[in-house]
């Protein structure tokens, strides 16, 4: 089997910057929403657009571009993609008015959607090799969780020195690369016995993406209402016709026959599960730093650095223990260790609750953070070639969807052991008494406005009901990661340990390949991973 050279290293450091850029884009803009409003005029509702349309987007249109890409080569894709980047960026950075803004940030979205399936399938075109695949996967692995760590930091320098533009322009410079090299590096992966797109399909799978994607994120917002329901039933029903449509098609826009083969059907199970439980953690875990523990937005970014710094580490080692065990082995394993984390944040109280949090947070993170590379990599090394992007579009939706899941549902169970636990004091009227009995959030906001004994009563009971809800979701989370560990070493057990150590240069075939019938690229589990960042200025009415 060829080993990747010196050609295909430095390819591989241009794709992880778009990576690394988009995952920042997600959580920057949060930081210059006061600016951006006060400048704009921005309404409430247009401020939650503004945060919210640049994933929704993103999210919409994964499958679409992925898809693209088998038909025309994920080279071209993305390249255009990061053209389309660099102009919705220029529009937004100097945008006039919240349409403007509102418009170019969806545009930014969908040039994004390019990168995921494209940058998973060109990695698993140049680098066939197993070994160097894991190798690969654990340097792109650590892109998406740099983005994730410098988000805040880059976005809270760039604000302290220039305008609230300046948060549009950092992406510029890193598509512009990717436009000037990216045809020169990346090989072509056009399939030329592809056939065109079904545009009928593209639209049934918008259709059935951008409705329940929307809902999802409404229900996670403001609660379970009509208007988010009926879009996810809207969504649901485009979504059944698309599946419809895909059986009969000679050449479908997405082969269902895929979820037939254990190894991805289990790894995009396992980027949806494992969504849903990072978001939903994510989520109960930011709202305790603010609320119970008291800290600004920046101290919660700082802290959560420790954490995040274990997630690099467990992701760059899921890789090199791979070459010595089952990689479903390795990933069960995560996910055992990582229940252990959240057990111990069900010990968390409000004496010393800081640090068993973040000790359970560094276990959980550690055990998880392979599943961003690991998994990755045994994905590309069993799918299909010609059926690359399809397959990670697939995969990141999935996590794009487990993420919202994850948020509405665990967040309604944390809403639920809060409202049981919560003892609101004696004498508050309705107009209080009941908000504060909904949401941490309200009580937060009510006490400093009541007499001092008063105050205190309901803050200590409010923090004390939303510790109990932060060791349910925690309960529900371990038992989830255990039923994941169950399904990857069931649904992985067939895949061999990755070949030998992953050297730079040309050498000799491995000698122990992954047993599949074809090794070639696929792509990615998850777009959310460990550590993504669930807004909680925008979801903590919901708890």
């Amino acid at each position: 089997m060829p080993m990747a050279g010196r050609r295909e290293w430095i390819a591989l450091a241009v794709l992880c910057l778009p990576t690394l850029l988009t995952t920042v884009d997600i959580s920057v803009l949060v930081l210059a929403l006061p600016r951006l409003s006060a400048d704009l005029g921005m309404g409430a509702t247009q401020q939650l657009w503004a945060t919210d349309i640049y994933g929704f987007m993103l999210a919409g249109f994964i499958v679409l571009m992925g898809t693209l890409g088998d038909r025309i080569g994920h080279r071209r894709v993305l390249v255009t993609g990061a053209g389309a980047f660099i102009v919705a960026s220029l529009v937004a950075a100097y945008a006039s008015s919240t349409w403007i803004l509102l418009g170019a940030r969806g545009v930014m979205g969908i040039a994004a959607a390019t990168v995921m399936p494209s940058v998973l399938a060109l990695i698993g075109r140049m680098f066939p090799n197993p070994a160097q695949m894991g190798a690969a996967m654990g340097i792109w692995g650590s892109s998406i969780m740099l983005g994730v760590i410098l988000g805040p930091v880059i976005g809270g320098l760039l604000l302290g020195a220039f305008w609230w533009g300046s948060i549009f322009l950092m992406g510029v410079p890193i598509m512009a690369l990717v436009v000037v090299v990216g045809p020169r590096l990346l090989p072509d992966t056009a399939n030329p016995e592809a056939g065109g797109l079904d545009v009928l399909s593209a639209v049934m799978s918008l259709a059935a993406l951008l409705p329940f994607v929307y809902g999802l994120k409404e229900v996670a917002r403001a609660g379970w209402a009509a208007q988010p329901v009926g879009a996810m039933v809207v969504g649901l029903a485009f979504a059944v016709m698309f599946v419809r449509r895909q059986r009969h098609l000679t050449v479908p826009m997405l082969d269902l026959r895929l979820f037939a083969m254990p190894v991805v059907g289990t790894t995009v199970v396992l980027g949806l599960v494992f969504g849903f439980i990072m978001g939903g953690t994510g989520l109960i875990t930011t709202l305790y730093l603010q609320l119970v523990e008291g800290m600004t937005p920046v101290k919660v970014a700082v802290w959560m650095l420790i954490p995040s710094v274990a997630m690099i580490v467990g992701g760059n080692l899921g890789p090199a223990l791979a070459r010595k065990f089952k990689p479903g082995y390795v990933l069960a394993g995560g996910m055992v260790i990582a229940s252990v984390g959240a057990v111990v944040m069900t010990q968390v109280s409000l004496a010393g609750g800081l640090s068993t949090l973040i000790i359970g947070l560094v276990i959980l993170y550690l055990g998880s953070s392979p599943t961003a590379t690991l998994a990755n990599a045994v994905m590309m090394s069993n799918a299909p070639p010609e059926k690359a992007g399809a397959v990670g579009s697939l995969s990141s939706t999935g996590g794009e969807l487990g993420v919202a899941l994850g948020v509405a549902l665990l967040g309604s169970v944390a809403s639920a052991v809060y409202g049981s636990a919560v003892q609101v004091p004696a004498g508050l009227p309705p107009e209080q008494a009941v908000p504060a009995g909904e949401s941490i959030a309200a009580a937060a906001a009510i006490a400093p406005t009541l007499p001092g004994p008063l105050g205190a009563e309901l803050l200590g009971t409010a923090r004390d009901a939303f510790t109990q809800a932060l060791h349910g979701v925690n309960v529900i989370t371990a038992l989830l990661l255990l039923g994941l560990a169950v399904l990857l070493a069931l649904g992985l057990r067939s895949v061999a340990p990755m070949a030998g150590p992953p050297g730079m240069g040309h050498g000799a075939p491995p000698e122990s390949p992954v047993d599949t019938p074809a090794a070639g690229p696929a792509a990615g589990v998850g777009a959310d991973t460990p550590g993504t960042e669930v807004r909680a200025e925008d979801l903590r009415d919901r708890v």
